[in-house]
């Protein structure tokens, strides 16, 4: 049932799902800052969020969904958004293909967060000292992860399974530092900066960007008599890299 069929019934009338999850996880958070985690009960989380107890278990099962509840709108959002993707590739937002596509969706995560800093500070406070939100947490990342894998796969049908599962890895893992480094306050882990890491992700696993065509490896080789002097061994390897620099160029 639609939060606002429910509201209509009993209380919460004229507000929004996506309202009614945002002000339940900031007030169960609250609470479970002050009081502690078991020791809030779900009645006081509804008193506080302004609604009925019926209407609270409508749309969370537990204490543990109620902190979480905006992971699971992100990860609905994310899902739309590779989903959009997939069927309009042409329409995508930046053009991408799929490999940068997963990134895009990763960039939904992490400005959610900057833009509700505060909040993300204090559940992870709570979720730091409780080993079932922990687990919760390490649950909810691996679902992020899922929906990058699956959704290369569709798209990339013909592509190493393994291919495909280390690089949905490496950008959650990649996107998940960097989160957590900027609820801790550290001023270097932003927006540019994760597109950056994401970018040099591409790179390693050989999906550089759209339309950036990567060089082949070039392989110097220098050899010299046993004992030849560290300078004359360096001379000759710089020697050699700006012949294969010329040689490039032709």
């Amino acid at each position: 049932m639609a939060l606002s069929d429910a509201g209509s019934q009993d209380d919460g009338a004229g507000v929004g799902e996506s309202d009614f999850r945002t002000q339940v996880v900031a007030e169960s958070i609250r609470l479970f800052s002050e009081q502690g985690y078991e020791s809030t009960t779900v009645e006081q989380i509804a008193a506080a969020a302004g609604v009925s107890r019926r209407t609270l278990f409508r749309q969370f099962r537990s204490k543990e969904d109620m902190i979480f509840a905006d992971h699971e709108a992100l990860l609905a959002q994310v899902g739309e958004r590779l989903s959009a993707d997939e069927f309009a590739p042409d329409e995508a937002p930046d053009g991408a293909d799929p490999w940068t596509d997963v990134c895009a969706a990763a960039e939904i995560v992490f400005v959610h967060f900057r833009d509700t800093r505060e909040l993300a500070v204090r559940r992870l406070r709570v979720v730091q000292r409780v080993p079932a939100l922990r687990d919760r947490e390490l649950v909810t990342t691996y679902r992020y992860q899922r929906i990058f894998e699956e959704y290369l796969r569709r798209r990339l049908p013909d592509e190493s399974r393994v291919r495909i599962v280390g690089y949905a890895a490496a950008v959650t893992s990649a996107h998940n530092y960097l989160l957590r480094s900027m609820i801790r306050g550290d001023e270097d882990a932003t927006l540019p900066r994760l597109r950056d890491e994401l970018s040099r992700i591409r790179a390693a696993l050989g999906t550089p960007e759209p339309g950036v065509d990567r060089e082949p490896a070039v392989v110097t080789v220098v050899t010299y008599p046993p004992g030849t002097p560290t300078p004359e061994v360096t001379r000759a390897i710089e020697e050699q890299l700006r012949a294969n620099g010329r040689q490039q160029g032709q």
